[in-house]
């Protein structure tokens, strides 16, 4: 101070002290601020596509545990999967309808196919199927083999002699030189095999896969092996687009035909 009368212009150590406490909490803010971990950014989420596949309505109950594992393993992936007789699946690709894969029962089928589908990406074949005899789950008619599906009191559903399974049930009883009373003839396997759940006929020719895919709701009957018909399976790649190649692995490797297997089909 200057003495009495002049004011004093020296600091109050009190003021001083709250100075230094100011500055030392703005540098601790500045260096937490800027030590602060960045918001994490959000994880770009798997890219959505449709993978469309045409299969025979045989296959129908592994195709559809396979495509489901395959979603399962690849996020984004929704593989859609449409069923029916080999033949009309053929017609509906040549006609362009869009797809995929095509999974095919028959050689004759996979021959239908024009030369640029299969031109790039050669059929696979990696399954087989048996013809055997069905009946309702009691065999009411009594049927023991083919020499019953003639008598005028036993029903005969066929698959329409188009279709791969017609085809095979047309050549066995050929074979055994049996004209079987067919009272109707269906679509396609998964078809032919509803008549015999629902108790509609007597006894018909399917695939040894849909007897038992049947689990127990129709009884199963070996045909001989001098009659014996069976089909192969083919996959067809018609397309390159996203996830198509894995998904074509997926459907016919090795854990694939394990899949087959169980579920009736040979290799």
């Amino acid at each position: 101070c200057l003495g009495e009368g002049h004011q004093c212009h020296r600091r109050h150590p009190a003021v001083k002290l709250i100075r230094v406490a100011l500055a030392t909490l703005l540098a601790a803010t500045t260096v937490s601020c800027s030590s602060a971990p960045a918001t994490p950014s959000t994880a770009t989420a798997p890219a959505s596509r449709t993978i469309t596949v045409l299969a025979a309505a045989s296959l129908t109950e592994p195709v559809n545990a396979l495509a489901k594992t395959f979603e399962q393993a690849h996020p984004g992936s929704t593989v859609r999967v449409s069923y029916g007789s080999s033949t009309t699946l053929v017609q509906q690709v040549v006609q362009g309808a869009p797809a995929d894969l095509i999974a095919l029962a028959g050689t004759d089928a996979v021959a239908q196919l024009p030369t640029a589908m299969t031109a790039t990406h050669p059929p696979i074949t990696f399954a087989e199927n048996a013809l055997e005899i069905a009946t309702p789950a009691n065999n009411p008619a009594q049927v023991s083999g083919l020499v019953d599906l003639a008598r005028p009191d036993v029903k005969v559903v066929l698959c329409v002699g188009t279709a791969p399974c017609g085809k095979a049930a047309d050549t066995a009883l050929a074979s055994a030189g049996v004209t079987a009373h067919i009272v109707s003839r269906e679509i396609d396997a998964k078809a032919t095999l509803a008549k015999l759940r629902l108790g509609e006929a007597d006894a018909g020719l399917i695939y040894h896969s849909d007897v038992v895919a049947a689990a127990g709701a129709v009884t199963g009957i070996p045909l001989p092996s001098r009659y014996a018909v069976s089909v192969t399976y083919a996959l067809v790649q018609l397309t390159d687009n996203p996830g198509v190649a894995e998904l074509a692995q997926a459907l016919t490797d090795a854990t694939a035909k394990a899949a087959y297997r169980a579920a009736g089909f040979g290799q």
